[in-house]
């Protein structure tokens, strides 16, 4: 039977790696999910930065360039999975990316900056005013908060990322509206000159930007172009002499618009095509001095949250910028735009780590400490329920995000989809966190003192501005797909030379065979886990088989056209993001298994987020004083310590994880199950026909 299963894989490789729909078609797998002729430019333009050649090269230089990111293999964990395999080199162990000087360093920060937002800093007043208090502002320039990885010799404090991520945590549990004033200001606002700067544009603007003397905007979006980059307006026309550029154009939703003095700002420029001499218009990117004249605000825009930030539409008339302000290389503007905030997205992950971290301690002394019908109410199971899942909820997100910051720090440059998928956890974490602390805490969480209905109105523009969650779930699956077609390339030539190849062929025969049979590939993650997490490491592996043979037979099915089918993406990147979720939880979890019971913290791994109130509802003993001044939670030494002791903390780990992924594999399965299904096209074409007729009609049907 099994050799019976094994003839007919062997036949099914060969068409699949010879169907036409699939692998023909251009030098790069990419044209199966870019080269649609006037195709969603608004779903592909995110997988471009990662996929398009570099600027101004010529053909052979590019086809070099091709050759080596072909050859090169991704130590991506996000970029493997998408072809069924497991890349542990960054996520196994969990990254420890602090030495002992940065340890130190960053404990002696974390200290006033939790003061400064515990004493100062008041975000129901910068609510009210719609604006942070200028008191607040100078103490966060005083503090170095507007500098916080800007180099040393320039003037910022030179943080890492993951001290930078430790920061942003205090700050979002504490006020968002500031966070992203702070955020925009250097997550985005200056993070181009960071990434793409010369040392001439690094050493005039960073300085005072590092100081808070000059505050910094991004401007990307127009009134015409949100999620379709591409499609912005704003010029920059260079001048005969070549010496500078003439800006005209408007951007809007530009938070810090009406502060800043530095404006990282992208505009069409005509460049020549080198294959055919025509102009086209390609995207470059400029650092804007508002001193350079021409260069206006609107008034703050009135929003439904982060209120104490400033939002507003930029104008840029005539604005002469030298030659020496492009940032990067002409016409590579796109390219640095989504860098700037494929760099920027763990900060996000940080920081709504912080503000679940925050709404949870509320409602949990609400529930410790409410009584009805007689008893405490977080006795009952239906607040149990939802404490557990908060509590998970944000487990993963503080993982992701210190995951992908130990990943940049360690020097890796793959995490795009990684970033991404942090983003859209994180922000939608967040809200469904909040939500449920205003349900736990009933009528006093709706009301205004309590301080969580803001919360609430300000998490709302996480899933939209960024990089809308909607559009970063289309760049997950699309960078996803692109990867496996050109596996499933590579495997296309090697059928042309069976007889050099037998190995290769044999293995993905082979493979195949065991999928159709139900039966394991090989994928372990064995060694890299500790056995008590062994039942959750199997979960996340067959899954992760599953999950690369529906992305073979989606590829297989739609070739081309996979980027039109967006009810399939949405789903595919919902996999996805839970399969990321259970394996960096895995790793997290492993660490604590694997410490030893010493005093003090020996290894600064970001464990047992739980606040003291919130083990006060899982220990029958109050958390004492923490046994170490670490900047991480001080619940690790006691889990740490508690491993050989046998204490209930040391076992929470395991549970979050075991929990976690039990129900993400069942979600993963259940998505499979529908993409496989014949149903599946039934019910999109359902959902596609509702959608026509009720924009047809201009909204529900009134009977």
């Amino acid at each position: 039977m099994l050799l019976r299963k094994v003839s007919q894989t062997s036949a099914v490789c060969g068409s699949i790696l010879r169907n036409p729909a699939v692998l023909s078609g251009g030098q790069r797998q990419a044209a199966l999910v870019l080269a649609v002729p006037n195709g969603r430019l608004y779903a592909s333009q995110a997988a471009q930065a990662v996929l398009e050649k570099p600027a101004a090269v010529g053909s052979d230089a590019a086809a070099e360039v091709e050759k080596k990111a072909v050859a090169a293999e991704s130590k991506s964990f996000a970029v493997n999975m998408f072809k069924g395999q497991i890349a542990t080199t960054q996520v196994f162990p969990f990254p420890k990316a602090l030495n002992e000087e940065q340890e130190q360093f960053l404990q002696e920060l974390v200290g006033p900056v939790s003061k400064f937002f515990e004493e100062v800093n008041d975000s129901a007043k910068n609510d009210a005013l719609e604006k942070v208090e200028d008191q607040t502002m100078e103490g966060l320039k005083e503090m170095g908060a507007f500098g916080l990885q800007v180099p040393a010799d320039l003037g910022g404090l030179g943080l890492s990322n993951t001290q930078y991520a430790r920061l942003v945590e205090i700050v979002g549990s504490h006020d968002l509206g500031v966070g992203i004033t702070l955020g925009a200001h250097q997550s985005i606002g200056f993070k181009g000159i960071l990434l793409f700067g010369n040392k001439a544009q690094k050493e005039k603007y960073l300085p005072k930007l590092a100081t808070g003397e000059n505050i910094a905007a991004f401007c990307l979006t127009e009134p015409a172009s949100g999620s379709d980059a591409a499609s912005i307006k704003t010029t920059a026309l260079a001048s005969p002499c070549g010496k500078f550029y003439t800006l005209n154009g408007s951007k809007i939703w530009i938070s810090n618009g009406g502060l800043a003095e530095i404006f990282t700002v992208f505009a069409k420029t005509p460049m020549k095509d080198p294959k055919t001499g025509e102009m086209k218009d390609k995207i470059t990117a400029f650092i804007v001095e508002r001193s350079f004249g021409g260069v206006t605000h609107g008034p703050p825009e009135k929003k439904m949250g982060i209120k104490a930030s400033n939002t507003a539409e930029v104008y840029f008339e005539d604005v002469r910028v030298p030659a020496d302000c492009v940032l990067g290389e002409v016409g590579g503007g796109f390219k640095v735009a989504m860098n700037i905030l494929n760099n920027g997205r763990f900060g996000m992950a940080a920081a709504l780590s912080g503000t679940m971290k925050g709404v949870m301690a509320k409602a949990i002394d609400h529930a410790a400490n409410r009584t009805q019908f007689g008893n405490k109410i977080h006795t009952y199971g239906a607040i149990q329920e939802k404490v557990a899942r908060m509590t998970m909820l944000q487990y993963v997100t503080e993982s992701m995000a210190y995951m992908i910051s130990g990943n940049m720090d360690s020097g890796a440059t793959d995490f795009q989809i990684e970033a991404a998928i942090s983003k859209i956890f994180a922000s939608e974490a967040a809200w469904t966190v909040t939500d449920e602390c205003i349900q736990v805490m009933g009528g006093m969480g709706f009301m205004k003192d309590s301080g969580v209905e803001r919360v609430m109105r300000d998490l709302r523009i996480f899933r939209i501005f960024e990089g809308t969650n909607d559009i970063l779930r289309l760049f997950v699956a699309l960078n996803g797909f692109q990867n496996a077609g050109n596996q499933l390339k590579s495997l296309q030539k090697a059928l042309k030379n069976p007889l050099g190849n037998v190995g290769l062929l044999a293995g993905e025969i082979t493979k195949r065979a065991k999928r159709k049979a139900g039966l394991s590939t090989g994928l372990t993650l064995q060694g890299s886990i500790h056995p008590n997490l062994a039942q959750s490491g199997d979960l996340t592996v067959k899954a992760i088989e599953q999950f690369g043979a529906v992305i073979e037979e989606l590829l297989v099915k739609h070739g081309k056209k996979i980027i039109d089918e967006q009810f399939v993406l949405k789903r595919v990147a919902d996999c996805a993001i839970d399969l990321y979720a259970m394996v960096v939880v895995l790793s997290r979890s492993a660490n604590v298994f694997s410490l030893s019971p010493v005093f003090g913290c020996p290894s600064c791994i970001f464990e047992l987020p739980l606040s003291d109130s919130q083990l006060l509802l899982l220990d029958t003993e109050t958390p004492t004083q923490p046994e170490c001044s670490c900047f991480v939670c001080p619940a690790l030494c006691r889990a740490s310590r508690s491993l050989s002791q046998g204490q209930p903390s040391a076992q929470h780990e395991k549970m979050l994880c075991d929990t976690w992924c039990m129900e993400a594999h069942d979600r993963v399965m259940q998505d499979i199950k529908l993409l496989r299904s014949s149903q599946s096209k039934r019910l999109f074409n359902n959902l596609r026909s509702i959608s026509a007729v009720v924009v047809e009609n201009g909204g529900p049907f009134n009977n």
